[in-house]
Order: C-alpha cells, then sequence, then structure tokens
C-alpha cells in the first residue's frame, strides 16, 4: 500500500503545468495556419512512426458546471449528422498527405458526450476511420462514455465501429455532491451500463473521478470508492478538481463555501491512494491506477508508457492525429490545434482547408525537455547513459541547473540521485508535476490564474 503524506503535499501544492505536452498549450502560438501544418505533414508524410487518431465529439445535451473540456451544449441532434460530414472531410485532407502504409495503433473517442450521436452515426464513424487509415488488428481502441446517455444499442454500435476499450465518467455518487454540479447519475444507472459492456465484450473498464467539487468530505468520498470497486474496474482516473473559472465561466455557479477546503482535498487523495493501493491497483502517477496486470502498468514497467492530451498511453512513438473542433496533434517536433469555434471549424474546412487555430514548431531544446519530461512522468526514473544515447548530449552538463535543483525535493524524500541517474520514489509519485517543472524552462514564477494546482 502506498501512504500519504498531507504535510508534504501541503508543501508542494503549487500551480503548474499537467505536462500533457511540453511546451504546454499555452505556449501555442496564433495565427498557425493549416497550409502551413499541411506543408509540414506532406513534407514528413512518407515516414512510416505508427498513428494514434483522437477524434473529438463535442456534444453534450446538459452542461456539467465541473466540466473543463472544449463542448458544445445542444438538445438538436441533426448537429451530429452534421458534424460527421466535416469530420469526414478532415480525414480525408489528412489521409491524402501521409503514407498510405502506416498503420493506426490506437483511436480514441473523446467529447463532449461521443454517444450524443446515434447508434447508427457511431457506426458510420467506425466505418469512416476504416475507410482513411489503415488500422492495425491489434489496435487500442477506446471511447469516454456519459452512462446517463446510454443504451444497449449505443454499446453495441460502439463494438460495431471497432471500440474496444471504455472509459466511463462517473466523477462521484454521491447525490448532493452530484445536485450541486449538475450531474445526477445513480449507481444503479451506472451498474447497468457496466453490465452491458461487459457482456458486449469490451477488454477494458477504466472509470473516472474527481475530488475536490462541492459538498465533498472523506466519509462521502470513501462511499463513492466502495461502489466503484463494486464495479471491478481495470484502470481508474482519480483527477484534481481543476478550478479555472478564467477560462470555464460555468464553473463559477460552484459555489465558494460549498467547496472542500484543502485539508479536505488532500484527505480525499490520501483516501483514495490508499484504498485502491491496498485493494490491487498500482499507482501509475499523475491520477491513474492500473490493475497489475493491465496493460498500462506492463507499458509502465517496460518503458513503453507515453502521455499525450488524453493522459496516459500504452503506444509509446506514435502520431497524434487530432480530428474535429479543439482537438491537439503531435509529431516529433509540432503541435497543432484545430478551431475552436464549430462555424469556424465548419468554414475553415469548407475552404479546403485544415481548420488550424494555432500550434507549436518545437526546437531542439524543446525536443530534448520533452523527451526528460516524459519519461519522467511514465518511467519515474531518468537513467543519464540512456538519456545521453537519446538525446546526442551528456545529459548532466546539459541539465546540469536542473539536477542541482532536485537537490531540494531529494532532501524531502521525492527522489533518490545516484551517480547514473535518479528515481522517483513512491511519495514522489504524487507530486510528479513537481518533479518535471524542474526541467520546464519556459516555467514562470507567477503561474496564479495560468495552471491549476498539482493537487
Amino acid at each position: 500500500m502506498l501512504s500519504v503524506d498531507i504535510e508534504q503535499l501541503q508543501k508542494y501544492n503549487v500551480p503548474g503545468p499537467r505536462y500533457t505536452s511540453y511546451p504546454p498549450a499555452n505556449h501555442f502560438t496564433t495565427p498557425f495556419t493549416g497550409d502551413f501544418v499541411a506543408e509540414r505533414i506532406d513534407a514528413e508524410g512518407e515516414q512510416e512512426r505508427d498513428l494514434s487518431l483522437y477524434l473529438h465529439l463535442p456534444f453534450c445535451k446538459t452542461l456539467c458546471w465541473y466540466c473543463g473540456c472544449n463542448t458544445v451544449i445542444t438538445k438538436d441532434q441533426r448537429q451530429s449528422a452534421t458534424y460527421l460530414k466535416y469530420l469526414s472531410k478532415e480525414m480525408a485532407l489528412v489521409a491524402s498527405l501521409l503514407r498510405k502504409s502506416r498503420k493506426v495503433t490506437q483511436v480514441h473517442f473523446g467529447g463532449g458526450t461521443p454517444t450524443f450521436l446515434l447508434p447508427s452515426e457511431i457506426r458510420e464513424l467506425g466505418e469512416l476511420v476504416r475507410s482513411h487509415f489503415d488500422l492495425a488488428p491489434y489496435a487500442e481502441a477506446s471511447v469516454e462514455l456519459d452512462p446517463r446517455r446510454m443504451t444497449p444499442d449505443h454499446v453495441m454500435a460502439l463494438r460495431d465501429a471497432g471500440l474496444n476499450r471504455v472509459s466511463l465518467g462517473i466523477q462521484d455518487f454521491d447525490p448532493q455532491v452530484q445536485a450541486a454540479v449538475n450531474r445526477i447519475q445513480p449507481f444503479e444507472q451506472t451498474d447497468e451500463v457496466v453490465r452491458w459492456i461487459r457482456d458486449a465484450g469490451f477488454q477494458s473498464l477504466s472509470i473516472d473521478l474527481i475530488y475536490g467539487l462541492p459538498f465533498q468530505t472523506v466519509k462521502s468520498f470513501q462511499r463513492t470508492l466502495d461502489l466503484v470497486l463494486k464495479l471491478n474496474p481495470d484502470r481508474l482516473a482519480v483527477f484534481s478538481y481543476a478550478h479555472v473559472p478564467w477560462l470555464k465561466p460555468a464553473q463559477r455557479l460552484l459555489k465558494d463555501e460549498n467547496m472542500p477546503s484543502a485539508e479536505t482535498k488532500f484527505a480525499i487523495l490520501k483516501l483514495s491512494v490508499e484504498t485502491l493501493t491496498r485493494e490491487g491497483f498500482s499507482y501509475i502517477g499523475m491520477d491513474h491506477f492500473a490493475r497489475h496486470h493491465n496493460e498500462l502498468n506492463v507499458a509502465q514497467q517496460e518503458g513503453k508508457l507515453q502521455r499525450n492530451f488524453q493522459g496516459y498511453s500504452t503506444r509509446a512513438g506514435v502520431d497524434i492525429y487530432g480530428f474535429g473542433n479543439s482537438s491537439i496533434s503531435q509529431t516529433r517536433n509540432m503541435y497543432w490545434q484545430n478551431e475552436k469555434d464549430l462555424a469556424t471549424y465548419y468554414s475553415r474546412l469548407d475552404e479546403g482547408k485544415l481548420p488550424v487555430s494555432n500550434g507549436y514548431v518545437l526546437n531542439e531544446d524543446d525536443q530534448f525537455r520533452r523527451e526528460t519530461i516524459m519519461r519522467i512522468m511514465c518511467d519515474c526514473k531518468l537513467n543519464f547513459v540512456a538519456m545521453s544515447a537519446k538525446l546526442g548530449v551528456r545529459f548532466q552538463t546539459y541539465f546540469a541547473r536542473e539536477l542541482v535543483a532536485l537537490q531540494t525535493l531529494e532532501a524531502d524524500g521525492l527522489v533518490r540521485c545516484h551517480d547514473t541517474g535518479f528515481e522517483v520514489t513512491d511519495p514522489g509519485r504524487l507530486l510528479i508535476r513537481n518533479i518535471a517543472m524542474c526541467f520546464d524552462r519556459y516555467l514562470s514564477p507567477n503561474r496564479e490564474g495560468v495552471y491549476s494546482r498539482t493537487i
């Protein structure tokens, strides 16, 4: 069982990036045109790196007030059919620039609520992916689901579309908490959906929870954890609520007087980590837990884990192509993000252009730091000899200043340093963002109002 030191969490609870990319997305520049991205993709399109596809399906019928995702709130079902037509246009544009033999080893449907789509539209979307790209037979294909918007036909449509893994949004089972965040979701409803998922033969079930929501207490969250364990998930993500009302105005509906104190949040995190690691889950890092036999845990042990805009992934060394409004793509030396506004996204595609709004081209130093931060976040250790060979520089010399900064963290027991590298300790896994921040060249001393806190 992994134990948690609350005083240490309090000391290191400062604003910082989540490092789903490096540099973080707030460093992406505008304008960053679709023509520029198309030229770069075309120039590199003959390479053989595998592909990971992310499809953003933004629609939700109601808004959860804590939500930080890019969503379109509507009850107009006709919008999904229109959106599929534009996804097809975008996929055709990108596929025309890529070598046809490149294998897709990972697909992810995110949102929004992917099951806003009708079952027939979900099947159509699966066909669109297969018609434009070469899916490997062993591809990992996952989908984010809202149990409140599910039918058995949706579940079977997802299987027919080629999906084999499910991430189920729960957040909290307490009725008072659910009412406060505008998301009513009884356990019985979720339990029924889980049975449908199991019966349909999905390979893996992941569950998302959030701590730091209104009215949460240690006692109430213990009840939620007990119910979640009855569902027997293969993975869990227990996220700290990111309060960013300057980005997501709906979060202002969550009243300050109802929010748990920092001390309560730390206690809930301690409860979650200690309960789940006692119950047979490994703590992967950055909110993620996996059963010991699960592919996520195996990938970490084998050094094949990757972190991207969807969180932790078992597929390292792939190029990520995002489709749909607001989606983000990543290649070896570039990021780009699509237009967030739906009308603008559509108009760019009507012009025959990639619907790009901003992006970033990595220089050599960025690439060195991205690889270093990635390996810290995924492997929880660094080997200086291996990193020197990978980067083509002497790691200890290039990052001399950063390694000195690690000494404070070593004194607090977060890392264990030696001549050939360092390992993140068990307490350090909970503060992995703080360790990675030592290698961030762009991190400003004034980070309030830019990033959420690390806990």
